[in-house]
């Protein structure tokens, strides 16, 4: 791929053209403009579009946390409750047997789970045998006084979700979020139609395929087959794996079905004239749980709050990141304007991707690139590339 500079007043890093890239900015009222560029699938010369799905991977993370609050406006879930009530069995740090975890904790990383075990599980996985596990947890933090990126919150809380309501996390999803928001979007493809899955973005690294080279077809097993290779779906239990669909950094979504998810907050929980959150739940949402004060926070999985890996992420709330946070060490704004936004980043097999809204002009932007090289921009710990995208340079 050729290497070419952006034209800016200062110095800045080389951008390595992506494989593709698709930006859309939006309003309250609708998209603004779309940008789309490069392949969606090198070896079919297929061009990317902006209807394409991607696995757009930890913005997955922020479409879960609209399930649970839907499911808590509802009364089946609270955010404070010990979640071992709704699984059955129960969840402890073995350090900390006597500190409850909760959803609220689950979901802005303060939990005490750790990455330090698999949490992509295959289809068969009794994940509550996983979590017993010491090396699962932080025996030097409780649940609540610390923060650290943990992808595994979230298979605990898609087996919440499942244990609450008796329907599959792919599923639920679909009935309380994907549909009312009229999104041709899906959790590891076992709910998204055929011609959808056809349609994959192709992810790369280097140039080489790292996911969802479907091949134009829907993949054989759409989940982490069982341990023997099968993949029979008839042996989902309820909250016995919660980690099938990948609620971590499995949705699959287009640019535009990202900016749909962007004006419902711009429209204070409405898209379209169709209520999908109350107010009280955007305001949960929108206000953080904790924030980088230069000790309360430990570098985690692929997102860090500490300066040798940049201080990309320093404020964190119910599954949502708060941008731009005047710390010490902390990096955190890819526009470079110091202007208050929320939203997440995605970073996963090769693809980087943003959504972002600024609720003070109305104003918001959904990206992604495939095939992006790490390294710090000029203006923050975000690449070159998505400082690019988030600015429609």
């Amino acid at each position: 791929m050729l290497a070419f500079l952006l034209a800016a007043a200062d110095p800045q890093p080389a951008i390595v053209q992506p494989v593709a890239s698709v930006r859309v900015a939006f309003d309250r009222a609708g998209e603004v403009s779309i940008t789309a560029s490069g392949l969606a699938d090198i070896a079919a010369k297929r061009a990317i579009s902006p209807d394409d799905p991607v696995r757009i991977a930890s913005i997955s993370k922020l479409v879960v946390a609209i399930g649970v609050l839907r499911l808590v406006e509802q009364g089946k879930l609270d955010l404070d409750a010990d979640v071992s009530r709704y699984l059955g069995w129960t969840l402890r740090n073995p350090a900390f047997p006597d500190a409850k975890i909760t959803l609220r904790l689950l979901l802005s990383h303060r939990s005490s789970l750790t990455d330090r075990v698999d949490y992509v599980l295959p289809l068969d996985a009794d994940m509550r045998a996983v979590l017993r596990d010491p090396k699962a947890w932080d025996a030097q933090h409780a649940p609540g006084s610390w923060w650290a990126y943990t992808n595994f919150n979230f298979p605990v809380i898609a087996a919440v979700m499942e244990r609450a309501t008796g329907e599959r996390f792919d599923k639920l999803m679909d009935r309380l979020v994907l549909k009312p928001m009229k999104l041709d979007a899906c959790y590891n493809w076992a709910s998204c139609k055929p011609g959808t899955a056809a349609r994959a973005v192709v992810q790369y690294r280097e140039n080489k395929p790292t996911k969802d080279d479907n091949h134009g077809a829907p993949p054989a097993c759409p989940v982490s087959p069982a341990r023997d290779g099968s993949c029979d779906l008839s042996v989902w239990r309820a909250g016995a794996n919660g980690a099938i669909f990948a609620p971590q950094g499995g949705l699959r979504i287009s640019g535009r079905g990202l900016a749909r998810v962007g004006r419902m907050f711009l429209g204070n929980g409405t898209l379209d004239g169709v209520r999908i959150l109350r107010p009280t739940s955007v305001k949960l949402m929108e206000t953080p749980l904790w924030t980088y004060d230069g000790k309360n926070g430990d570098v985690g999985g692929d997102i860090s709050v500490q300066t040798p890996t940049g201080g990309m992420t320093c404020s964190y709330g119910l599954a949502v990141v708060f941008q731009a946070t005047p710390t010490k060490g902390c990096r955190d704004d890819p526009f470079g304007d110091g202007k208050r936004r929320f939203g997440h980043s995605g970073d996963a097999y090769g693809l980087k991707a943003g959504l972002w809204i600024d609720k003070a002009s109305g104003t918001g932007v959904a990206y992604f690139a495939s095939d992006v090289p790490d390294g710090p921009g000029a203006r923050s710990a975000y690449t070159p590339t998505e400082e690019k995208l988030a600015r429609g340079d």
